[in-house]
């Protein structure tokens, strides 16, 4: 158990947390959640002593062992694999260190041998002996193979490293488990893995992610940090977010009776309870749900941007037909002979592990790049926007603020009270509309992107990562918008629920070609043998 208490701190003027008081209980996991620069990451850094809060103090039971997800990729360079994640129990680690020290002396004392001895008792209580095989179940779990567990960690891919780094946090049972987004650079099989594992883990979990299907998967509890104070919820991301909607309903309609309002909040439930997988962590909620009364749920002061995407004419029949495309990059063939013809309605999920193919043929499709080989032709009817990975370009310009910026996207060349109210529905009140747009963060930046995309009311579009910087408001905002559009389009993402809820069709590009299935991504991974 970890227990915070009366925690606040200040960075200057500005307030992150103030008199936070929670208690993180042994066989629940907590999701962080909060809006860009909240101060998640900060929180789990006090959690794990990394920083000090300026008042109150954080304690765990005495005897018990927190790990953390390391963030510093290459630390331990100069190490082996297998040794890397044994180090996730530094107590462990230590004892196995002067051990085999102890026992490559040439000149071996009975003052050595009593202190092996010892080791060898410490080493054991400690399940040593199971050390080396628990550390390597965890690296096959996580798609790291046996060929790779006596290399040194500079010998690994980046992705690898984030893994083997994973595989630490995990080793050795820790009471207390603190992961800030974990499912970062995994693949699909990982992180299906990572979620049974932290759905029958007992101990006490916190992780921060932006992945609400990874969230909705592995939480018993929902831990809000909002205006400096931290809520906890009962339920998973999507029951937390409903219930903040149906909060924020009932807090409108003061004429609605209060049995009206119990009558709705328990069929709310269960439909949350029914819909609940077979899990034990979902057994668990269930329980927790039930006893949910109406003084349990609040509305959130949570702003979501307004994003809707409206095209100026109706798509024809004729889209897009894609013949023999390929295109080879710094020496690599990264795509070969792709063809197909896109349909009116597709709306097409872009995946695959090779990045660098993905966004290739995005810039291809949109005008940017030449195959080698091939050709693609837009359909008469069709308009095309561009959502690309990389927007810096866009924002090199010397425009004097947002609205200049916007204005050059603006068709109409619409009145700067319409951009402003246009900036506004994006989250950009007041003066912040007048901020040059060299200085916007990485999600102001996308939700730039976005407005000028909806300003252009194309009927097709094109979307490489559109969820990258962006926080779950603006990812849930964006997710409902293309759910809710009514032209075609094409798009990537690492976010399991953004591809479920918005696409109707899968394209695989794959190293011998293309998987191109009409069904949804969960029927797509099913009939591809990735199993959740």
């Amino acid at each position: 158990m970890i227990q915070v208490s009366d925690v606040s701190l200040r960075f200057g003027d500005r307030k992150l947390f103030e008199d936070v008081n929670i208690k993180f209980t042994p066989g629940n996991c907590y999701g962080l959640i909060g809006a860009n620069g909240a101060g998640k990451s900060t929180f789990l850094k006090i959690l794990s002593g990394e920083i000090e809060s300026q008042t109150g103090n954080v304690s765990m039971t005495p005897g018990e062992r927190m790990a953390v997800l390391k963030q510093n990729h290459f630390e331990y360079e100069e190490h082996e694999v297998l040794k890397v994640v044994i180090m996730g129990h530094a107590r462990l680690y230590e004892v196995m260190q002067e051990k085999d020290a102890i026992y490559m002396k040439a000149d071996f004392s009975d003052e050595d041998g009593m202190r092996a001895a010892e080791l060898e008792g410490d080493f054991a209580e400690l399940n040593g002996w199971e050390a080396e095989s628990e550390a390597a179940i965890l690296l096959k779990g996580l798609g790291i193979g046996e060929d790779l567990h006596a290399k040194k960690m500079e010998d690994l891919s980046g992705g690898d490293k984030v893994k083997v780094l994973l595989a630490q946090a995990l080793f050795g049972k820790p009471d207390v488990l603190l992961l800030d987004e974990p499912t970062n650079h995994l693949d699909i099989a990982a992180i299906q893995w990572l979620e049974e594992f932290l759905i029958n883990f007992e101990n006490t979990v916190i992780v921060v992610s932006h992945d609400r299907h990874f969230l909705n998967k592995v939480c018993t509890h929902i831990a809000d940090l909002d205006f400096g104070k931290i809520q906890v919820y009962v339920g998973n991301y999507d029951f937390w977010y409903e219930s903040s909607q149906l909060a924020t309903r009932m807090a409108s309609d003061q004429n609605k009776k209060k049995e009206e309002k119990i009558k709705e909040l328990q069929a709310f439930i269960a439909r949350f309870s029914a819909n609940a997988s077979k899990s034990k962590q979902a057994t668990s909620r269930k329980k927790l749900l039930d006893k949910i009364t109406l003084d349990d749920i609040k509305p959130s002061s949570r702003k979501y941007p307004y994003v809707h995407f409206k095209p100026e004419r109706e798509i024809g029949n004729d889209l897009l037909r894609v013949e023999g495309i390929s295109k080879t990059i710094d020496g690599v063939k990264v795509l070969d002979n792709v063809s197909f013809i896109m349909n009116k309605d597709d709306k097409i999920a872009l995946v695959g592990s090779d990045e660098i193919a993905k966004t290739t043929l995005f810039k291809i499709l949109a005008g940017e790049l030449e195959p080698d080989s091939g050709s693609y032709k837009w359909g008469v009817t069709t308009s095309q926007a561009y959502f690309p990975k990389d927007n810096s370009e866009y924002f090199e310009g010397n425009e004097p603020s947002l609205v200049e910026w916007l204005r050059q996207y603006s068709p109409n060349d619409q009145s700067e009270s319409f951009l402003r109210g246009f900036l506004g529905r994006m989250l950009f009140s007041g003066e912040e509309v007048m901020k040059k747009p060299a200085v916007l963060s990485g999600g102001e930046k996308v939700r730039c992107m976005l407005s000028k995309m909806m300003l252009s009311e194309s009927n097709v579009l094109l979307l490489d990562e559109p969820t990258n910087h962006l926080d779950l408001e603006s990812i849930t905002a964006l997710n409902n918008g293309l759910v809710n559009f009514k032209g075609s389009m094409i798009f990537a993402s690492h976010d399991h629920q953004f591809i479920q809820t918005i696409a109707n069709r899968i394209i695989k590009l794959d190293t011998e070609g293309i998987i191109d299935k009409q069904m949804t991504y969960d029927e797509f991974l099913e009939a591809t043998a990735v199993k959740n």
